[in-house]
């Protein structure tokens, strides 16, 4: 605990003593506590510590989601027009309707099928490891429509890797996989993990030189957490630069007419009727306009703006475990009152 807890000191040590200590809820390695933009609480487990970078997976979309604002305020894209994917523009190729409204909320209607059994069936799988591995984009492109694009929600790391890929086109004409990545990394530093102070950020690039948008960025738990605040102050860095405009932020965080509980590349609390799955956060627990970035086995950074509050937990659980651990995470956010 800090000085700056935010909270009833001892009764926020004990919340976040469970989160590593309590049965079924898996393996948290680490927490830290943002509120009203002061450490509140960090903690770590053995063999981890405030210099460990950590994997995102899935997080990284919502990084990727911020770069494609920025681009879109540059006057580089363009948010409801067709997605600029040359593969797409052939006469009368259906993909045409695509727009990279679609693409950020999930919506494209893309062929996908994010997770497999066996574990090959899984289109992410084959993108990242298999087939599509050497150029991701290319291979998530190439992908035929199985539903009417902007019709339903399917959550898809591939659509992700399309969307750096046309992240990098804005910003290099050049082909070669080393210009791309100098171009995204560039990009990224100087306008972002710079002015935020994630200075451990290493984001990750297939052989074709495009940025595994979905899932391969590394930081720190405090760069988490600094990300996680950059959206609470609705894409302010801590010195008031505006990084990526409020709208934009705003729009993250507003439901997709095809799913309440996703934005773009973002997911919200939000209550959603008949889902396949269980709900990915805690909407009986906490108001509707908290949100996280979320990723793979219990990667979560989550903000709650009505509280001044961002949360990160780290770590691995399984499905069942993440239900488990949620709700301990759900006790950490709910000893912070709403303003």
């Amino acid at each position: 605990m800090t000085d700056k807890a935010g909270a009833p000191k001892e009764q926020l040590a004990r919340e976040i003593d469970d989160l590593f200590t309590q049965d079924g809820l898996g393996e948290t390695r680490a927490v830290l506590v943002m509120a009203d933009g002061e450490r509140a609480a960090e903690r770590y487990a053995q063999g981890y510590d405030a210099d460990t970078r950590f994997v995102s997976w899935s997080m990284a979309k919502t990084v990727t989601a911020v770069m494609i604002g920025m681009l879109v305020a540059d006057g580089l894209l363009a948010l409801d027009a067709p997605a600029p994917v040359e593969l797409w523009q052939r006469p009368g190729d259906p993909r045409a309707a695509i727009t990279l409204r679609h693409l950020l909320q999930m919506r494209s209607g893309l062929r996908h099928t994010e997770s497999g059994d066996p574990p090959y069936e899984s289109s992410e799988v084959r993108m990242l490891f298999l087939d599509g591995r050497d150029d991701m984009a290319k291979w998530a492109k190439e992908q035929p429509l199985e539903a009417e694009p902007g019709e339903r929600f399917e959550y898809s790391s591939n659509t992700t890797v399309i969307l750096a890929d046309i992240a990098a086109d804005a910003l290099t004409d050049k082909d070669d996989p080393d210009a791309r990545r100098k171009a995204v990394t560039d990009f990224l530093d100087t306008r972002l993990f710079e002015p935020l102070g994630m200075d451990s950020m290493v984001p990750e690039f297939d052989a074709s030189g495009t940025l595994i948008g979905g899932s391969l960025m590394h930081a720190t738990a405090r760069d988490w957490a600094a990300f996680g605040e950059f959206l609470r102050r609705k894409g302010r860095a801590p010195g008031g630069e505006q990084l990526v405009p409020s709208r934009w932020v705003e729009a993250m965080i507003s439901p997709s007419p095809a799913a309440a509980h996703y934005g773009l590349q973002t997911w919200l609390n939000r209550p959603v009727e008949g889902l396949e799955f269980p709900h990915p956060l805690f909407p009986e627990r906490a108001s509707e306009n908290l949100f996280s970035l979320i990723g793979h086995m219990g990667q979560y950074v989550l903000v709650a703006p009505d509280r001044r509050l961002t949360v990160v937990r780290l770590g691995h659980s399984d499905a069942e475990q993440r239900r488990t651990m949620l709700q301990q995470a759900a006790d950490v956010v709910e000893l912070y009152p709403q303003r």
